[in-house]
């Protein structure tokens, strides 16, 4: 099966990534790599994509990274159905919600009227 993911090259510090086609099972630094059909530079933001070779590999199956539907959603490749578009938001459910302090029941502060107040403050002093 094909997988379309990013590649990393260039130096140290300053990352270029190809937009390669390759066997899902292996490796993206060291698996054979059927084609590559673009290139992006994170720093400049600049995309580059051959839009006819990747829906070829689109149409014959080839999986999509969640990175690399992003890329090709902003370049305006029409994606097939089946491909999972990520919105970025990951849907954590938070174990034991009843215990956190925002759920916790509200305390109802009993206020004593003030010539009781004052009256006991009287008490306590003599």
């Amino acid at each position: 099966m094909l997988a379309i993911r990013l590649q990393r090259m260039g130096r140290k510090g300053t990352p270029i990534y190809r937009i390669a086609v390759q066997e899902s099972q292996r490796h993206p630094s060291s698996g054979r790599v059927v084609a590559y059909v673009g290139s992006y530079n994170p720093h400049t933001k600049h995309v580059t994509v051959d839009k006819e070779k990747v829906e070829k590999y689109l149409s014959n199956g080839a999986q999509p990274t969640p990175r690399v539907v992003k890329l090709l959603s902003a370049e305006k490749v029409v994606l097939p159905a089946w491909v999972v578009r990520h919105d970025g938001k990951k849907n954590v459910a938070t174990k034991h919600a009843e215990k956190l302090r925002k759920n916790q029941p509200k305390e109802e502060k009993v206020e004593e009227p003030a010539e009781a107040a004052s009256e006991s403050a009287k008490e306590a002093t003599e």
